[in-house]
C-alpha cells in the first residue's frame, strides 16, 4: 500500500498538555512555522481528554495551578471544588477552549492537530525526521517529514495490563483505567461485584466511583513484587495556605527536599549537609508522614475487612510507591465501611470468579485495572532508544557503554551521598527489579547524542511531577531555545556527568520510582527555576518574602514570553553560556 507524504517544519507527537504547551510557545516565537500535532486519540487533552474522563475523576492540582500562564482558567462552581481541587472535566474544557482560542497565521492549535493518527516508526535521514503513521480509522498510511521533532506523548498513554491467567474463561470485562471513562461498566445491571487491581491513585478513584454507584467492591493489592499501596494524602492546608498543594509549591517548602536540581545555598547546605540540618529535615518529613497516617487511621478505623492493608510500606519522604491527593471528605470512611481489601496475588480467573493464590475465591463480574503505564515510546527502535537515551534493555548496550555509564553513575553516587547524607540511610523497602535503563536526557529534555549536532529533537512532559502545567511550560521555553540553538551548552563530558548525577540522585532519593530517572515529585520548583536560570530569565521571581513563601504558580510565568522575545529575538541576540544552573 502506498503512503501519502506531508511536509512540515515541526511535528509534535501528542495533543495533551505538554504537546499544546510546546506548540503554543514555539508558534509564539515562529508564528509562520508549519507545525503539525499528531495524536492517536480523537480528542484534545491526552490523559485529560473527554473520552477518558468520568464523574469522580478529579485533578491533583488546585485552582490557579491548572492553566497556562497566558490564559487563566475560569473558576469551577463551588459544588465541584474541594479545598480548591476540582473535577477533571474543567481541565478538559479548559484544554479544548485553549486549543481553539490560540491562532497563528490563521490556524488555531486545534486546526493543526491531526486526530486518529498513530505513529508507527520514526527515522532520521539527511537532516530530516520521517514519521511513518497509520490512521486508526481507515488504516491509511502517511509519512510526515519535518526538520524538528517534539515527542510529547506523555507517560500515561500506554496502559500496562497484567497477565491474568484464565482471562479467556472470564465472563466479564477487564478494563484499564485508560478506558474506564469511556465505558458504561458501572451502569450495567449485570455487574454487581467489581474487583479493582492496583494500589495507586487511579485505583482509589475507580474504587470510590464504583462504591458510589452501588457496586460490591473488592480491592486487590499485589502481595509480591510490589512497592505496596500508595499514599492517599489529605488535601488540607495549614496557616495561610488553602491546601497541601499550595504549601508544597513554595520555595521555602522545596528547600526541605534534598535535590541537585535546586540552587545550592547556605540554607540548603545547612539542611542537607549538616547533622543539625538533616535532623531538622528528618523531623519535618516525619511530622508530615505522621499527620497523613493519623488522618487515614489505617490501624484502628472500623472496617469490613483489610482496611489496614492500605497503609503505605515506606514513609512519604521516600515515595517508593505511587500516591496522590484525596478529593473526597468521606473517602476513608466509605472505603472502610464498604470495601474488602486483600493483599494477595491472583491465581486464576474463572467465569465469574477471581481466585487468589491464598485460596480465596472472590465473586467478580468485572475487573478494573489501575495497574500503571509504560512509556509511550513504542515507535522508536531498540537502536534509537540507546542512541537517544530512552529506557532500553541494558543488554542492548555494548559492554563499553555499560561500563562507561556504571563508572559515571558510581562517581555521581559518591557526590550525592556527600551532599545529601540523609539519602544514605533509607528505611527497609522493597526494591522492584529493573531491567531497563533510566531516561538519560540532558535537563530531562534533550538527548545527549542530539546536542551539538542539528539539535532537532526534544522530549516534553516525560517527567513525573505534581504540577504538570508548570513543569511542561518551563520545558517548552527551554526546548524552544534549544531547538533554535540559542544556548551554549556544556561540553559532552560535563553533560554526561550531569545526567549521571540526576540518575544517581533520583535512584537514592525515590528508591524504586527513582530508577526511571524522571521522578521529581517534590523537586519541581527547583527544576523550573534551574531551566529558567539557564535561559537567563527572571520575571517569574518576586520580592524576597513572596519569592520564598508564596506558591509558585503559572501566573508567575506571565511575562516570560515577552522577556524571552526581548532577550533572544533581537537582531543582536547571541547564544548565552549555559552552566549547570
Amino acid at each position: 500500500m502506498s503512503s501519502q507524504e506531508e511536509q512540515f517544519d515541526v511535528v509534535v507527537i501528542g495533543a495533551g498538555i505538554s504537546g499544546l504547551s510546546l506548540a503554543k510557545f514555539y508558534l509564539d516565537i515562529h508564528p509562520d512555522c508549519r507545525l503539525a500535532i499528531l495524536d492517536r486519540d480523537h480528542f484534545v487533552g491526552g490523559k485529560w481528554n473527554s473520552r477518558r474522563g468520568y464523574d469522580q475523576f478529579w485533578t491533583q492540582w488546585s485552582f490557579g495551578f491548572a492553566e497556562f500562564s497566558d490564559t487563566p482558567m475560569p473558576r469551577p462552581p463551588e459544588e465541584d471544588l474541594y479545598y480548591e481541587f476540582f473535577k477533571a472535566k474543567y481541565t478538559t474544557q479548559y484544554l479544548e477552549n485553549y486549543s481553539t482560542s490560540h491562532s497563528f497565521n490563521d490556524q488555531t492549535l486545534r486546526d493543526r492537530i491531526k486526530f486518529g493518527i498513530e505513529v508507527k516508526s520514526v527515522m532520521k535521514a539527511d537532516g530530516e525526521w520521517a514519521l511513518s503513521t497509520e490512521s486508526v480509522d481507515t488504516a491509511t498510511l502517511c509519512v510526515f517529514h519535518a526538520s524538528k521533532l517534539v515527542v510529547a506523548s506523555g507517560l500515561t498513554s500506554e496502559p500496562f495490563v497484567p497477565a491474568l491467567p484464565g482471562k479467556e474463561k472470564f465472563n466479564g470485562p477487564i478494563i484499564h483505567q485508560e478506558k474506564f471513562g469511556s465505558s458504561d461498566i458501572l451502569k450495567s445491571l449485570d455487574v454487581k461485584n467489581v474487583c479493582v487491581l492496583g494500589g495507586g491513585k487511579s485505583s482509589a478513584d475507580m474504587v470510590y466511583e464504583a462504591v458510589s454507584a452501588g457496586k460490591k467492591l473488592t480491592w486487590i493489592l499485589k502481595a509480591n513484587d510490589t512497592t505496596g499501596p500508595g499514599f492517599l494524602v489529605s488535601p488540607k492546608g495549614k496557616g495561610p495556605y488553602k491546601n497541601a498543594f499550595e504549601m508544597g509549591s513554595t520555595r521555602a517548602a522545596a528547600t526541605f527536599t534534598p535535590s541537585p536540581l535546586a540552587e545550592e545555598t547556605w540554607w540548603t547546605r545547612f539542611l542537607h549537609s549538616s547533622r543539625i540540618g538533616t535532623s531538622l529535615t528528618s523531623s519535618f518529613w516525619a511530622a508530615v508522614d505522621k499527620d497523613l497516617r493519623k488522618e487515614a487511621d489505617y490501624e484502628h478505623r472500623e472496617n469490613v475487612g483489610g482496611f489496614q492493608k492500605l497503609s503505605p510500606h515506606t514513609p512519604i519522604f521516600w515515595q517508593n510507591g505511587t500516591g496522590g491527593l484525596l478529593n473526597h471528605s468521606d473517602f476513608f470512611n466509605l472505603i472502610a465501611q464498604n470495601v474488602e481489601v486483600y493483599c494477595a496475588d491472583i491465581s486464576t480467573l474463572d467465569r465469574n470468579v477471581l481466585c487468589l493464590q491464598s485460596g480465596e475465591e472472590i465473586p467478580c463480574d468485572a475487573i478494573l485495572c489501575g495497574t500503571g503505564w509504560v512509556p509511550s515510546l513504542q515507535f522508536f527502535s531498540r537502536e534509537q532508544k540507546v542512541e537517544l537515551g530512552l529506557p532500553h534493555a541494558r543488554s542492548d548496550e555494548t559492554p563499553a557503554e555499560q561500563a562507561s555509564w556504571a563508572e559515571l553513575e558510581a562517581t555521581a553516587d559518591k557526590t550525592v551521598l556527600s551532599r545529601f547524607p540523609l539519602l544514605a540511610g533509607p528505611p527497609s523497602f522493597f526494591h522492584k527489579s529493573v531491567i531497563h535503563t533510566p531516561y538519560r536526557l540532558y535537563n530531562l529534555i534533550a538527548p545527549l547524542s542530539d546536542i551539538g549536532t542539528d539539535q532537532s529533537i526534544v522530549f516534553i512532559g516525560h517527567i513525573i511531577v505534581g504540577n504538570y502545567f508548570l513543569g511542561v511550560e518551563a520545558q517548552s521555553i527551554w526546548a524552544t531555545a534549544y531547538l533554535d540553538r540559542k544556548l551554549t551548552l556544556p561540553d559532552a563530558k560535563e553533560r554526561q556527568k550531569e545526567v549521571a548525577l540526576t540518575t544517581a540522585w533520583c535512584r537514592r532519593r525515590y528508591l524504586t520510582n527513582g530508577e526511571k530517572g524522571i521522578f521529581i515529585s517534590f523537586d519541581l520548583v527547583g527544576y523550573t527555576d534551574r531551566l529558567l536560570k539557564q535561559l537567563g530569565l527572571k520575571t517569574h521571581r518576586k520580592g524576597w518574602f513572596r519569592n520564598w513563601f508564596e506558591p509558585c504558580k503559572q501566573s508567575n510565568f506571565r511575562d516570560l514570553k515577552n522577556e524571552y522575545i526581548g532577550k533572544y529575538e533581537k537582531p543582536s541576540s547571541v547564544p548565552i553560556a549555559n552552566g549547570a544552573g
